[in-house]
């Protein structure tokens, strides 16, 4: 079974003490991508390091987390932007919106995504979006931006069955992690509904562990266990749902370095 993760921290200093070993477990469980949405200008190269050591599992992404939108948004989206300017990335991301820790700076937080939605718009990337406590301002805020060029992934999706529709209707995936395990995570009542072709699996590492992991670090070597709860949801075996979404993940991250 050959599965990617989506979307994954692995630079996270919370894995500076046992990188490579974590590195031989994710190889071990049949991962055989990580995607890493970046988060501010100083995470850059850390995940770049990541990249450089790991160049047969580690892809990044670019773009500015909704949460590190500080007074400085503009000067680190210049960076980024630069960035993308020099070298292939697979994703703008991660981008997007989130009224979990602070409600206070939204309107920065919208335009540093109309921003970065333009930047994905005119490289034809995907965008990888967040959005905690936000997902129907999201979801407004995509569909008045959507045109044919835009694609990309809601991230740990968590909303409801009527918001994965609209979601998919724009041709977006829904990204699917350890929340898929817990007893009260929902989404029992939204992916027997959405067909397998709108899914991708991600951990969020080192966040957001499955069952019987939860409360430990998370890491990609645990997203078997989200394939096989998804398999189980859909009532087919976790070896297709890892096939399935495997090749909807390279689909859309058609920017890998061979």
């Amino acid at each position: 079974m050959q599965l990617i993760d989506t979307h994954a921290h692995i630079y996270s200093s919370k894995f500076d003490a046992d990188r490579d070993q974590v590195m031989e477990e994710i190889r071990a469980a049949g991962v055989s991508k990580i995607f890493m949405p970046n988060v501010d200008v100083d995470s850059i190269d850390r995940m770049l390091d990541c990249e450089a050591r790991y160049r047969d599992l580690c892809v990044p992404m670019m773009g500015l987390h909704p949460c590190e939108v500080g007074d400085d948004f503009e000067a680190q989206l210049q960076v980024m932007e630069n960035w993308l300017n020099t070298r292939p990335f697979a994703a703008v991301g991660e981008i997007g919106t989130d009224l979990y820790w602070d409600k206070t700076n939204l309107d920065r937080q919208l335009k540093a995504l109309e921003i970065q939605v333009g930047w994905a718009k005119a490289k034809e990337l995907p965008i990888v979006l967040h959005c905690r406590e936000s997902m129907e301002l999201t979801i407004e805020f995509i569909e008045k931006a959507h045109n044919s060029k835009l694609r990309g992934i809601f991230h740990c999706f968590t909303g409801t069955l009527v918001q994965a529709k609209r979601i998919v209707e724009m041709g977006f995936l829904l990204g699917i992690g350890g929340v898929v395990t817990y007893k009260n995570g929902g989404l029992d009542q939204v992916i027997p509904y959405i067909g397998l072709e709108h899914l991708v699996l991600e951990t969020d590492a080192p966040y957001l562990s499955p069952v019987p992991h939860r409360g430990k670090r998370n890491s990609p070597a645990n997203l078997p266990f989200v394939a096989e709860r998804v398999g189980a949801l859909l009532q087919i075996p976790a070896a297709l749902v890892a096939e399935a979404t495997s090749a909807q993940a390279l689909q859309l991250f058609t920017r890998i370095e061979k």
